[in-house]
């Protein structure tokens, strides 16, 4: 059904907009110019002024949502981690195996899982992230690989032709992916550019990537594109998703886990 009453009320249209996105976790201009019966230009400036205001990020063809609260400090997003992620986390940690090699990415989710891990674990660690080999260092049975470089000081993790060459050189049983914001179409993507090549060096290095992700970074996406999701095979995730369709995900022949 068309909505001719917002036609010529942009605010009004852009707020419909917004809701719709929240509803559907994807805008198309094709369809909103049909819904509201204006033409495809008129809804490109409506997603551009909605962009610009940092309520969309605009993609080919039409938006999706921004992810959450992803310009917070390392440290704040630590000292948030919640019940929720410490479920995920663990039920990531559950699928470590002694004797294995195991790359932890950057990010408070992956610290977590390293956190998670049964005392006795025997494994060897691959990380750029100190905070993260620190924590795994506490476990005697583990061995730690720390790959050095320029740390960021956003995501605390190194990066640059030193880490990715010692990254290059390893072959892993088992990575452990960080997630800012991950599509099923657009795949992972990343908020800071110089963690690209480093998260596709990991999957690279890796025979099984899983990645670890709250609900509100499904259906998101960021300005750097890592890689698709077919580069996945474990997605663990919350049971309840606001938007979007999990299977979309198992469509690409991932595994998708929902917390209970």
């Amino acid at each position: 059904m068309q909505d001719h009453s917002a036609t010529e009320l942009p605010h009004l249209r852009r707020q419909k907009i917004l809701l719709i996105l929240e509803r559907d976790g994807k805008v198309m201009a094709s369809g909103l110019s049909q819904h509201f019966a204006v033409s495809e230009d008129t809804i490109r400036r409506d997603l551009s002024e909605l962009a610009a205001a940092g309520l969309v990020q605009r993609v080919h063809g039409g938006a999706l949502p921004r992810p959450k609260d992803t310009g917070k400090d390392y440290f704040t997003r630590i000292s948030e981690t919640d019940e929720v992620k410490t479920r995920l986390a663990q039920l990531a940690a559950e699928r470590v195996e002694d004797g294995q090699t195991v790359m932890f990415d950057s990010g408070t989710t992956t610290l977590q899982i390293a956190r998670s891990l049964p005392l006795d674990i025997r494994i060897t660690a691959v990380t750029a992230s100190p905070m993260t080999a620190i924590t795994l260092s506490e476990y005697k049975g583990v061995k730690v690989i720390l790959a050095g470089g320029q740390l960021n000081p956003a995501t605390l993790s190194a990066s640059g032709h030193e880490t990715l060459r010692l990254l290059e050189g390893i072959k892993a049983d088992l990575l452990f992916t960080g997630v800012c914001a991950i599509h099923p179409e657009v795949g992972i993507s990343s908020l800071h550019f110089d963690e690209v090549p480093v998260k596709q060096a990991m999957l690279d290095s890796a025979s099984h990537v899983i990645a670890v992700t709250t609900a509100d970074k499904l259906g998101a996406v960021e300005p750097f594109v890592v890689a698709p999701c077919s580069r996945l095979h474990t997605l663990i995730t919350e049971r309840h998703v606001a938007s979007g369709n999990i299977e979309d995900y198992r469509g690409w022949g991932i595994e998708v886990v929902q917390a209970v």
